[in-house]
């Protein structure tokens, strides 16, 4: 039995924020057990648990699911096939047609909560229908901090408030936009079935990162302006480079930001990236995608043409990405840090 077993099957020894530190501490020092084709029976528990997820009945995404196809069907038809084509394990074990359930799932679960607010109907409940009473509470959530350093709370929060809270500061409708076939891909690739799949999606977007699909995307492009920020401050040579070379940021930072670099391959180390970023919170991507560049900065600064490195970067690799992206936590100034951590909201 891992310590993960262990830890998982006895439950918390103390209060339950204690106890998911020691579980973001082990996952970070120790991963995830999988195999060679990234298969565990833990990690998809083990997100859901980190993402505050709780269990969804089948028949309600069964009844998302038999509404057919939503608003944002042609678009999501258009993406579906575009997800992971070139990885052999991803096309052998996710479908097309299990890509365009979930998301059309999704995308009516959006749509039904932007009508209620609209007409000023009750939120219906968007992120757990998990049989307990109203007053159930979610998990501890992260609400500052991450892997350079604390500052987490506990909040209690219902399965309504939680769509009420990133309903009631919308400017705009969350909805279906392009690049959310690579955010679900994961999911799907991980989960035991489509209702897991669907869940741990669902509240990635509407809790994490509902930034990233609302309206003009705002999330992705703050998070895009942030490498930047965060480049220059950990490497003012290696940022001076790219900028002399008229290579800003948001020239080929936009896609592994929305998609939480799982837009890079391997789909393994994806997966690998994604246990880091769901235990100390998604928003550290950014120093992710910095790291990937520090990772390569010789080849870069050496470069006479250094587009094409940074705009389809070296497979990822997510141990040594983790390693460069926890060193900056000392380098980045503490506003800095707190924009990093609200970008995405």
């Amino acid at each position: 039995m891992t310590n993960l077993d262990f830890l998982l099957n006895k439950g918390p020894s103390g209060n339950v924020e204690d106890g998911l530190n020691e579980l973001r501490y082990t996952i970070l020092t120790q991963g995830i057990p999988a195999n060679n084709e990234g298969m565990s029976d833990l990690r998809m528990y083990i997100w859901l648990i980190l993402l505050n997820a709780p269990p969804l009945r089948t028949d309600v995404y069964l009844d998302l699911v038999q509404q057919g196809a939503s608003p944002a069907h042609a678009k999501i038809q258009n993406d579906a096939f575009r997800t992971f084509p070139s990885d052999p394990l991803f096309r052998r074990r996710v479908t097309q047609n299990s890509i365009t359930r979930v998301l059309n799932a999704v995308a009516w679960r959006l749509n039904d909560a932007h009508e209620a607010r609209v007409n000023g109907w009750q939120s219906p409940p968007t992120l757990s229908e998990f049989g307990g009473s109203p007053t159930d509470t979610h998990a501890p959530r992260r609400t500052s901090g991450g892997a350079g350093g604390g500052g987490t709370t506990t909040t209690k929060r219902t399965a309504a408030e939680g769509v009420a809270s990133v309903s009631a500061n919308d400017a705009e409708q969350i909805g279906y936009v392009q690049g959310m076939n690579v955010l679900c891909g994961p999911f799907l690739y991980v989960a035991r079935s489509e209702v897991e799949a669907f869940t741990g999606f669902e509240n990635l977007i509407t809790r994490e990162c509902p930034g990233y699909v609302r309206g003009a995307m705002d999330g992705v492009h703050k998070g895009v302006a942030l490498v930047d920020r965060v480049l220059e401050a950990v490497d003012p040579k290696l940022y001076a480079h790219l900028v002399e070379k008229n290579l800003p940021a948001k020239l080929w930072a936009f896609a592994p930001v929305l998609t939480l670099s799982a837009c890079t391959p391997p789909l393994l180390e994806v997966l690998r990236l994604w246990d880091f970023l769901f235990a100390y919170g998604p928003h550290l991507n950014v120093l992710c995608i910095v790291a990937q560049l520090v990772l390569i900065r010789g080849n870069i600064l050496e470069s006479k043409n250094p587009g094409p490195l940074v705009q389809k970067p070296p497979p990822l690799n997510a141990e040594r990405i983790i390693s460069v992206a926890t060193s900056f936590a000392s380098k980045i100034p503490e506003d800095m840090y707190e924009d990093i951590i609200h970008h995405a909201k």
